[in-house]
């Protein structure tokens, strides 16, 4: 998701893309990644994006519980919204970048809508690690040979063992 157009929100065409890309993957027995940079659900759009966070989490109920396959989900900053009450806290290894905005609401709006004030770094990639909300947080230099070894790890022990064809 490109951040950069319209805070790379997931609208429709989005949420249609990424559901056919976990279909692909489940009809292909192929691991997925997921790298997730997103400012929540493109709300011009109404219900029709809110339907993704479900589209994409009934994709991925049937991805990883029916077919037992291996999804690893990338949060960037910022991943928020729609995409973290989704997708983006589904993978079986949850992997967050150093200094990543992570939250479902922004401060502004967790402040005007409790009356209460959110201690600063509250929603940062460090402080939600020691809170236990995702696994590793992984700097970009060295993600690669962090998927390498998660990648060898499942073939090792395989959730889906694959028929020898």
């Amino acid at each position: 998701m490109d951040f950069q157009f319209m805070g790379g929100s997931m609208g429709s065409v989005v949420g249609e893309k990424i559901t056919r890309l976990i279909e692909y993957a489940t009809n292909e027995f192929l691991p997925l990644i997921l790298v997730c940079s997103s400012g929540g659900a493109r709300m011009q759009e109404g219900s029709l994006s809110l339907m993704q966070m479900a589209k994409i989490s009934s994709a991925l109920y049937d991805y990883q519980s029916n077919k037992k396959l291996f999804y690893v989900s990338i949060l960037t900053s910022p991943t928020t919204g729609g995409v973290t009450a989704s997708f983006g806290m589904l993978g079986d290894i949850i992997i967050a970048e150093p200094n990543s905005y992570i939250a479902f609401a922004g401060k502004r709006v967790i402040e005007q809508t409790l009356k209460k004030t959110v201690p600063e770094g509250s929603q940062a990639a460090e402080y939600l690690f020691h809170k236990g909300l995702f696994d590793p947080i992984v700097p970009r230099n060295t993600l690669k040979g962090v998927l390498s070894e998660l990648f060898q790890l499942h073939a090792f022990f395989p959730l889906n063992p694959k028929k020898i064809k």
